[in-house]
């Protein structure tokens, strides 16, 4: 069994294959570092049709995903397994996905990972098998596809051996609190921009005070709210109040 394994109950599985299914995640399912697999809850539909969705009761608009098919899909993915995967339904309802999010995610071994479609899903196959509610964000989306493939996307990346080094994503905008430095590459000059001098001085000190600084100027520029829960130093809190009399 891979390190992590993730199985995404879905009705349009293939939208998963070109985002995770090459680059950095494919490779890290060919190395057998994760498992993806994606369920299509039509196999489990009761009609020639293939129909899982039904009117609401009550009335209203739009349709309803049924709670067998999706339950026998999620069934599908348990069987033969002593343990219940931690389940999530992507929803605008849930908790908002943050890179804390992710962190914690990266800890299970397997996850599962329902989509809804059209108006929602039955209430009653959420309460049987749904452990959270994750949202991205304040907005509605017309499925749940898109807003899964980020939580994996995100997730993944924080598994031991998915990418290069730990450094490629704690240096990352959110990882530590603060959001990334700027970051530059070759040529040095370009359109008479120049490459801050420090980057290229081989004083490994000072450039990582540099990032650090950089870091700390970026978020008090565009996210000035993080700065509130970020941990930071009385050296680093100078610098913030220097920033803060710059702009009053």
């Amino acid at each position: 069994m891979a390190d992590f394994r993730v199985d995404i109950l879905t009705l349009f599985p293939e939208m998963f294959d070109a985002v995770l299914n090459n680059s950095i995640i494919g490779r890290a399912v060919q190395n057998g570092i994760l498992e993806i697999n994606c369920v299509q809850i039509r196999d489990f539909a009761f009609n020639k049709h293939r129909q899982v969705d039904d009117y609401p009761y009550g009335g209203g608009q739009g349709m309803v995903m049924q709670a067998e098919p999706i339950f026998l899909a999620y069934q599908s993915v348990c069987e033969g397994l002593d343990y219940k995967p931690l389940t999530l339904y992507m929803s605008p309802q849930g908790k908002t996905f943050r890179q804390s999010s992710a962190k914690r995610l990266a800890k299970k071994k397997h996850i599962v990972i329902l989509c809804g479609h059209y108006e929602g899903v039955d209430q009653r196959v959420l309460d049987e098998i749904i452990d959270e509610e994750i949202s991205l964000g304040d907005f509605v989306l017309t499925g749940g596809e898109i807003a899964a493939m980020a939580v994996v996307d995100a997730t993944a990346r924080m598994i031991p051996g998915v990418l290069a080094c730990t450094d490629a994503f704690e240096d990352e905008s959110h990882f530590g609190g603060l959001l990334e430095y700027p970051q530059y590459t070759r040529p040095a000059e370009w359109h008479g921009m120049e490459v801050p001098e420090v980057l290229m001085n081989g004083n490994h000190k000072l450039i990582e005070e540099w990032k650090r600084k950089e870091a700390l100027r970026t978020t008090f520029k565009k996210r000035r709210g993080m700065l509130s829960k970020a941990k930071l130093g009385k050296k680093e809190l100078r610098f913030l109040e220097e920033l803060k009399e710059k702009t009053e």
